[in-house]
């Protein structure tokens, strides 16, 4: 379930560009947001990582040049590697975690360079009004802390209004059974029984 969850949050993140409201978010139930935040916290500081030790390694030659072959025979070679070797070990360890290529790419490319100011807090949990049909569990939204572009939660977090009182009244009472029917009441914004 982690597996699936932080995948399906890394590979929405890569539209980042677009202005649809579900890129960098999804949509679950509370428990599992607060059990999905942490892993994928934890990835994104292995990307970040990652991308400084990738930064102070020096400069590589075009592969297939004679300097490459010649740098490759060199002693510079051997201090490349093993300068680059911890950053391949984290790109490993998060594969193992996510079983997916393109969402590695994605959170070693533009998770890590989005995120390389920011000491934590990547992700934020958003508890919705709204509940499971299934089993009344509570939705939340978990999405990535800085949103290219400002994105509007009111379609999410505003209770819709309804239009006629009467007509919801008597669609509850329809499909309770004949016994609470009659003690169906209706107070502002809620039904109740009485």
């Amino acid at each position: 379930m982690l597996r699936n969850m932080a995948t399906s949050l890394i590979l929405s993140a890569k539209e980042s560009d677009s202005n649809d409201l579900a890129v960098g978010r999804v949509i679950t139930t509370v428990p599992k947001a607060k059990f999905l935040r942490p892993a994928v916290e934890r990835l994104i500081t292995l990307g970040k990582k990652s991308a400084v030790i990738l930064s102070a390694s020096p400069a590589v030659p075009a592969r297939g040049t004679t300097e490459w072959t010649a740098w490759r025979q060199s002693p510079a070679w051997r201090v490349w590697a093993d300068s680059v070797a911890p950053a391949l070990a984290y790109r490993r360890r998060a594969f193992s975690v996510l079983r997916n290529d393109a969402a590695v790419e994605i959170l070693f490319s533009s998770l890590a360079t989005r995120f390389r100011e920011r000491n934590g807090g990547y992700l934020r949990i958003v508890r919705l009004p709204k509940f499971r049909i299934g089993d009344a569990s509570r939705l939340a939204l978990i999405e990535f802390t800085d949103s290219p572009a400002k994105r509007r939660r009111n379609w999410l977090m505003k209770p819709r209004k309804i239009a006629n009182h009467t007509a919801c009244k008597k669609a509850w009472a329809d499909t309770l059974s004949a016994p609470f029917a009659n003690k169906l009441w209706f107070r502002s914004d809620r039904f109740t029984l009485k």
